[in-house]
């Protein structure tokens, strides 16, 4: 089945409102096998959304519209459908009754507009909303799906999920399952290159994407039978890992601290961070995992070089000779923050993560990261690009991705 979404509202073109709707229904709808070929967002305007419609009506079999079901003039969603397809609007008693029995449990009284509400295109199925007055409502045409939703998505989720969910599984016996490789330490194009004959596959396909500072490959299977569905896509995964090996660190939802936090609670090993250019960013990232507290014993942001002498013991004559921003710094305050925590791991970062205080020598994007044993210190030069944010975020995984090869036996790059 070939689908397309209209998202109708100003607002969404004025960038007032994120369109999170059609990000969650491409989504729910690949599970269903459905192919969703265009994204389409319109204004508040008749003309120009029956334009749209006339178009989606002559390329797709499923068309599923949000928003423009207030009660309000400019809400014109069903009636602009209903006069595409040359039906008349019929008052539904039950959706009336409905709109009276939600004001009067919040004690208010509807006034006319809001039964403009329970008008729906003749022949419509009505589908039910219990977190507002807007109901939706299927149309079935020609051959054709119309399927008319609310704008907010809390009223849209629940009505998909327990009305529309259902209604296209039994039109279609054909289901869509991915799986995100997650990689760090190779660019896009490297991965691309490596992976190119993959990429030319049709089922399962294979598609990059970049994330902030990492690269994911989705990997999406299409089928009648779960089980073979899941075959493929783990065939297609040990392909991959044969290819790109120890830069993949985790799959679909999993994030690079999760990984580290579960390897050190596996070994049983605790680690210490101390901070500069990060400001903080890493010890967040450890401890919004759960259990972090079971392995990550001291956080410290040494933002001057007061802190990194007094609090973290790196030696004056370091940073005098050597800046904050360099190896030798980096090295102390990964051992001393090790030292200082009674932990089995010190890590470090230090950096200029701009947009000012760069130099020639040491230019904005300069980050070095520590890694103290009780064996070694490893030290890694860094030159990041990009804003403030993404090269604190950054910094953060290349310190982690060190973490984690380190816990797998895998060569620290």
């Amino acid at each position: 089945m070939r689908g397309e979404i209209i998202s109708v509202g100003t607002e969404l073109l004025l960038g007032q409102i994120l369109n999170t709707n059609a990000k969650y229904l491409s989504e729910k709808l690949a599970l269903l096998g459905i192919d969703i070929y265009f994204h389409t967002n319109v204004g508040d305007n008749e003309e120009r959304l029956k334009e749209c419609l006339n178009i989606a009506f002559n390329r797709s079999d499923l068309i599923i519209t949000t928003g423009g079901l207030g009660p309000t003039v400019d809400d014109i969603t069903k009636e602009t459908v209903a006069s595409f397809l040359g039906l008349p609007l019929v008052e539904n008693i039950e959706a009336k009754e409905e709109i009276i029995r939600f004001f009067e449990k919040i004690g208010q009284t509807p006034t006319m507009n809001n039964f403009k509400q329970a008008f729906f295109p003749e022949g419509a199925k009505i589908l039910p909303n219990k977190n507002g007055t807007a109901p939706g409502c299927i149309i079935e045409k020609d051959n054709k799906i119309i399927i008319i939703l609310p704008g907010p998505p809390s009223e849209l989720i629940p009505m998909f999920e327990e009305s529309v969910y259902p209604y296209l599984k039994s039109k279609t016996n054909e289901t869509i399952k991915s799986r995100v490789i997650k990689i760090f330490g190779l660019g896009e194009s490297k991965v691309e290159e490596m992976v190119k004959p993959l990429l030319f596959n049709s089922n399962p396909t294979v598609a990059p994407l970049v994330g902030d500072g990492y690269v994911t490959l989705r990997i999406t299977a299409k089928g009648h039978d779960d089980k073979e569905i899941l075959e493929m896509i783990e065939d297609m995964e040990s392909r991959i890992r044969g290819i790109i090996g120890d830069y993949i660190y985790a799959v679909d939802e999993e994030e690079m601290e999760e990984v580290v936090i579960k390897l050190l609670q596996k070994n049983k090993l605790t680690l210490a961070v101390s901070e500069s250019c990060t400001g903080g960013l890493l010890a967040k990232k450890i401890t919004d995992v759960s259990g972090a507290s079971k392995v990550f014993n001291l956080g410290v942001v040494s933002y001057s070089n007061e802190a990194k002498e007094n609090i973290l013991g790196v030696r004056k004559s370091t940073l005098e000779s050597y800046g904050a921003v360099s190896h030798e710094t980096a090295k102390e305050m990964a051992e001393n923050i090790r030292k200082l925590a009674n932990a089995d791991f010190g890590l470090s970062t230090t950096g200029i993560a701009g947009p000012t205080g760069g130099t020639p020598e040491k230019p904005v994007g300069l980050v070095y990261v520590g890694f103290a044993t009780n064996e070694k210190v490893y030290v890694k030069k860094l030159m990041l690009s990009g804003d403030r944010s993404k090269i604190r975020t950054r910094t953060v995984l290349h310190a982690l991705d060190i973490v984690r090869r380190y816990l797998l036996g895998i060569k620290i790059d």
